[in-house]
């Protein structure tokens, strides 16, 4: 005999069954609006001519360059990212809203504004790049170590908030048993918190690395369209679509499909089974 429901799942599956007409059909056109231009792309693409394409020397160019500067941009975020977020989560002090606001200010911003920020500051004549020029003959804009600061200045966020959030979910109790058997609060960070979140860790690098890829404003802004230089995939893309659109398009699945394997390795964490 089959054991009855209890009234929670009853709800649940009388919800799930139907749907209003008035809140279907709008839903509906959401789900179209957002995957028809994928399906397109998808539909339009030169398949024929892929391989020929995606071996170019200016895409593979490209590529390794996104590649390069992504990961240099996401190991620059851990390493500054991660004890920021321990600061936000764990410290008290004055000021903490204003900074954890200005810390999520890039998700905001214009990418291209955030360029010129970043012109502002670290160019030639900027505030800080007047200084690395003359003291120690660094320039940052219009080079590859440039793209490295645009890609990290944009996805170091999505590292710190991640990392954050999961620090407020761990339990604060384990630092404080470390501490009590006579740990030092960075021994108890390195051999108790790091590995109490590490899932969040590993879930914010792989956002801030797949936000670095595709970063496209700050890139152009405070780097340059240089290829094999600064020339980046999402600007190989851009440049691409005024003379090749096939190409454009190929470089556009390139993208695509890194988007969908991102997705994908964080399912478990951004998305409850059905």
């Amino acid at each position: 005999m089959k054991a009855q429901d209890s009234p929670a799942v009853t709800r649940r599956r009388r919800v799930r069954r139907g749907a209003p007409l008035p809140l279907l059909v709008p839903a509906l056109i959401g789900v179209a609006f957002l995957v028809l231009p994928l399906v397109a792309l998808l539909v339009r693409a030169p398949w024929r001519s892929m391989p020929d394409l995606l071996t170019s020397t200016e895409v593979w160019q490209a590529l390794r360059l996104s590649l390069v500067c992504a990961t240099a941009a996401t190991v620059v975020s851990l390493v500054v990212g991660v004890p920021l977020a321990w600061l936000l989560a764990r410290v008290e002090f004055p000021g903490r809203r204003l900074v954890r606001a200005l810390v999520t200010l890039p998700l905001v911003l214009p990418p291209v504004v955030g360029g010129v920020a970043l012109l502002m500051a670290l160019g030639r004549n900027g505030v800080v790049g007047r200084l690395l020029d003359d003291w120690f003959g660094v320039t940052l804009p219009f080079t590859t170590a440039g793209v490295v600061v645009a890609e990290a200045f944009v996805a170091m966020p999505f590292l710190v908030i991640s990392v954050e959030g999961t620090l407020r979910a761990a339990d604060p109790r384990y630092e404080e048993a470390a501490a009590t058997l006579g740990a030092s609060r960075f021994t108890a960070f390195r051999r108790v918190t790091l590995p109490l979140v590490a899932p969040g860790i590993a879930a914010g690098a792989v956002l801030a690395w797949a936000r670095a890829l595709g970063e496209f404003g700050a890139t152009i802004t405070f780097a340059g369209n240089f290829p094999g230089r600064t020339q980046t995939m999402p600007l190989a893309v851009y440049l691409a679509l005024q003379n090749d659109p096939e190409a454009a398009i190929a470089l556009s699945l390139v993208l695509l499909a890194v988007s969908v394997a991102v997705l994908a390795g964080l399912r478990d964490r951004w998305m409850t089974a059905s």
